[in-house]
């Protein structure tokens, strides 16, 4: 099965560049993940979801009642309800960037395993339900740690994962995106994004960041993200206010001007097009545990 390219949406994460792992623990009676890809490693953990339809790569596949699977970075994956009809399915998701993890320290021999487990997962990995069963209290405890107790845990749950036997990969290839870390015009403009979202952003102030004409940012950036540049910086501004939503004891007033929204009426109609719901329905709505270290 392979996913065509326009399916496909590339999602801003709310990991900041000072997180180390960024848990999701929560229950859904609907679980529906479109098919998305981005540049952070993502662990999903389910229990109770038998006949949900896992996507990951070309792989298209039916999970069990308990599965855990590791996603490297850039590939696409999502989840679908599909034939499920269980309520109450727990989830834990774990998502960290690559440079958490310094090629120096990964060149260490005690961490040769994780290693060579990162490179696996550019095609998705299935874990043996007797490692997950046996990691499944760990994993349903991880978000009640805090601080080295919890980075600790993780380093330890990925080893475990590492030198686990009966590992599947899932997808028959890698599909490749192009990745916006390996253009530097890319990486200037990501980071002068992420410097500058909360303030307002012309095309013309970044397109002469680029050294570009207005055209021919609009096509640079278009064919980078599928995104007009419009379209690239609402999703960052409202990947950070999902998750000061969740984080922060702030109106949703405050929130929309912090992430660079002028017009209330603007972010409320920006935030329900990208999440499906207003921002105040989905404070109350997410219910699960949310935790950054």
């Amino acid at each position: 099965m392979r996913v065509p390219k326009k399916n496909v949406h590339r999602e801003i994460t709310s990991l900041a560049v000072y997180d180390s792992f960024l848990v999701f623990d929560r229950h859904k009676d609907l679980y529906d993940y479109p098919i998305h890809f981005h540049p952070e490693m993502e662990l999903n953990f389910i229990v109770n979801g038998k006949g949900i339809r896992r996507i990951v790569g070309d792989s298209m596949e039916e999970i069990d009642d308990l599965e855990l699977v590791f996603v490297g970075p850039n590939l696409n994956h999502g989840w679908e309800q599909h034939n499920c009809p269980n309520d109450g399915i727990h989830e834990v998701t774990v998502q960290f960037s690559q440079e958490l993890f310094h090629k120096d320290f990964l060149s260490r021999a005690v961490m040769k395993p994780i290693k060579d487990m990162f490179e696996r997962s550019n095609r998705g990995i299935l874990f043996a339900k007797d490692v997950v069963e046996t990691l499944k209290p760990r994993l349903l405890k991880v978000s009640k740690l805090d601080g080295m107790d919890y980075f600790m845990e993780m380093l330890s749950i990925l080893y475990d994962l590492a030198i686990s036997r009966n590992q599947r990969l899932l997808s028959t290839s890698t599909i490749h995106f192009e990745n916006f870390e390996n253009s530097d015009k890319v990486k200037l403009l990501y980071d002068y994004v992420q410097k500058n979202y909360s303030s307002k952003i012309t095309l013309t102030e970044v397109s002469n960041l680029l050294n570009m004409s207005n055209v021919s940012f609009n096509r640079f950036i278009k064919k980078r993200t599928s995104k007009t540049f419009i379209d690239y910086l609402n999703d960052v501004r409202i990947g950070y206010a999902a998750r000061w939503l969740i984080e922060k004891d702030l109106s949703v007033s405050e929130i929309a001007f912090m992430c660079g929204f002028n017009n209330i009426a603007n972010f409320n109609r920006t935030f329900k097009k990208s999440k499906g719901c207003t921002p105040s329905k989905f404070r109350h709505e997410f219910s699960g545990i949310h935790r950054t270290i």
